[in-house]
């Protein structure tokens, strides 16, 4: 999630010290992935880069570099006995002092990312550090032609194949776009607000909608509410893909909506609230419309992982939210791209 930027950006505002500190290579098993981060200043730790021993150092190297007005510096932290950890891995982490005002780059990737606009970010670690902001088509920085045209070609060759950050010829890339994890939940009731507060806290495009007036009562900053007496027309405002969980009032309208997204055959996971008996139903009716054999497999209803058979909102919550979670793993697996063979994951 990009929570950070906000973060950041309300820290340097108020020209508070802070360093960032930042996951920029593993070799092995590590507790967090690269790109995660932590802001560290004199008085607050903000966001997490995976806890334990590793987070307790990092956060002190951090805290003595809060008064330095120097280059990033990139540590190497094996998590054996000697941190108390046994992930067994090595993990690279990047400190960046910022003690001084908000910095060029971070307005404009700010500026990017409010308009979904994709970027990368090159920090240059060493002699000639430096910290740039390339798009499709635009590079950011206080001297621009400064970053050589083969790290730039790196940098938009990362933002086409949507690769995770990486290390590669002295440079940290690291990708900010937005989500492409994008979900509906139809249904603002007891279940399906329980349902929204838990998958609000993941890093996704959240839309809940429900056809019932002044219904909606606790949303998430982070979620856009839809009040609309057609609901099963915002099936086809996602994108191919998508995640939807159909919990409404009404049976009718679980059903109408349903059948707009299995004919779209383009969803990762089309989850119906309801018992086995409501699925045989909603299939026999489906089968009598000539809905193909196929169409109907894409249904989930039951909906929840198997083995939790708690029925309280919390609980079918996160059994849901597990399951669509999965789906949507499973989702990007199938899409993943391979790094070009110039730009690559730390290598031991």
């Amino acid at each position: 999630m990009n929570e950070w930027l906000d973060e950041l950006s309300d820290l340097t505002v108020a020209a508070e010290p802070v360093v960032v500190v930042t996951v920029a290579g593993i070799r092995g098993s590590a507790p967090r992935e690269i790109g995660a981060k932590m802001l560290v200043t004199k008085t607050d730790t903000l966001g997490t880069i995976g806890g334990g021993q590793l987070e307790y150092q990092c956060s002190r190297i951090a805290f003595g570099m809060l008064d330095a007005a120097g280059s990033p510096l990139l540590r190497s932290f094996p998590l054996g006995a000697s941190m108390g950890q046994c992930c067994g891995g090595v993990v690279e982490v990047l400190f960046e002092p910022l003690a001084s005002g908000v910095p060029s780059w971070l307005r404009e990737l700010q500026a990017l990312h409010y308009r979904r606009e994709a970027a990368v970010v090159v920090t240059r670690l060493g002699q000639n550090s430096g910290k740039w902001v390339v798009t499709a088509d635009e590079v950011f920085g206080p001297f621009a032609n400064d970053l050589p045209n083969n790290i730039v070609d790196q940098a938009r060759r990362l933002l086409h194949s949507r690769g995770s950050a990486v290390c590669a010829d002295d440079c940290f890339f690291e990708p900010v776009v937005a989500s492409d994890f994008n979900i509906a939940v139809f249904g603002a009731g007891h279940v399906g607000t329980a349902v929204v507060r838990v998958l609000s806290s993941l890093d996704c495009n959240l839309r809940w909608i429900d056809s019932r007036r002044g219904v909606f009562r606790q949303m998430p900053a982070n979620v856009r509410v839809i009040e609309t007496a057609e609901p099963a027309l915002e099936v086809a405002a996602l994108p191919p893909g998508s995640c939807f969980l159909v919990m409404t009032h009404s049976h009718a309208l679980d059903f109408e909506i349903c059948d707009r997204i299995l004919r779209r055959r383009d969803a990762a996971y089309c989850g119906l609230i309801g018992s086995h008996t409501k699925r045989r139903r909603f299939e026999k009716r489906y089968r009598a419309l000539g809905m193909p054999a196929a169409d109907l497999e894409q249904l989930a209803c039951p909906i929840g992982v198997d083995g939790i058979r708690g029925k309280k909102p919390a609980e079918i919550a996160v059994s849901t939210a597990a399951e669509v979670l999965r789906a949507h793993e499973r989702a990007v697996a199938r899409s993943a791209t391979a790094y070009p063979d110039n730009v690559h994951p730390l290598k031991s």
